[in-house]
């Protein structure tokens, strides 16, 4: 069975990537890729997995080359089945920004923390933090 990891990045602002979720057991980065090719040509499919059971997290992403094949494919699979478990599609969305996560780059957050602190001095904080 072939995975991929996904790329968070590639779905950022994207309206070629969907997200399809409620994905069985069964399914597999081949099926998924079958079931979305119809629609039109696809950059990437991609299923992350739970490292800790080794399967896929019960959904994926399907990255086409065109935005319009993109919507078709989101019009006719959402509440569509596959293995007799209804699918949920949608566009892809970035996960939510609550700060930095284990595996994120520092400068993800970059923008946040610049907005946050602004007008303060940088030393201030790193003092503050020092103290505290």
């Amino acid at each position: 069975m072939a995975t991929t990891v996904v790329s968070w990045a590639k779905a950022r602002g994207s309206r070629t990537t969907l997200y399809v979720g409620g994905l069985g057991e069964s399914v597999n980065v081949d099926l998924l890729r079958s079931a979305f090719v119809p629609f039109g040509d696809l950059k990437d499919v991609s299923l992350p997995i739970d490292y800790k059971t080794g399967r896929h997290r019960g959904f994926g992403f399907v990255e086409f080359e065109l935005e319009d094949d993109a919507a078709e494919a989101l019009e006719n699979m959402h509440d569509a089945e596959i293995d007799g478990r209804t699918l949920n599609v949608s566009l892809a969305q970035p996960p939510k920004r609550g700060g930095l996560k284990s595996r994120d780059p520092v400068w993800a957050i970059q923008d946040d923390l610049l907005e946050q602190n602004k007008g303060q001095d940088p030393m201030e904080h790193l003092e503050a933090k020092a103290t505290a």
